[in-house]
């Protein structure tokens, strides 16, 4: 009598039932990010000068110059940002900062745009 064959298929999956998994698991737990991580860019409106420069280096256009206190600040669209950070290196001031915040996710797009604070309000 020949001997009983096991086709590869369960030996795959008994083998992927005791080894560990592939993947993270990352909503109860939070992955470790590099120093150079590209997350949110982080704006200082009290820093700002408001020069323009950010605006014009920005090659998505995802920034645009506002009126607030009669001065203009950047105004950030998220949602068109592609995370290069030219702006933080090219800001004289250093008003923008890198950032490690990486969940961005949102139903509501209103919610992407980084408005410039007052600075009545601080």
């Amino acid at each position: 009598m020949p001997k009983p064959r096991i086709p590869r298929l369960f030996k795959r999956a008994a083998h992927e039932l005791v080894s560990k998994p592939a993947t993270t698991k990352y909503p109860s737990t939070k992955p470790t990010l590099p120093n150079d991580y590209r997350g949110q860019p982080m704006f200082d409106s009290e820093l700002c000068i408001g020069c323009g420069l950010c605006c014009k280096e920005c090659p998505s256009k995802a920034i645009e110059m506002v009126e607030v206190d009669e001065k203009k600040k950047p105004q950030v669209h998220l949602d068109k940002c592609i995370f290069c950070y030219h702006c933080v290196d090219i800001c004289p001031k250093k008003a923008i900062k890198h950032s490690n915040q990486y969940e961005l996710a949102t139903t509501d797009k209103s919610a992407l745009t980084i408005k410039p604070s007052s600075t009545e309000e601080c």
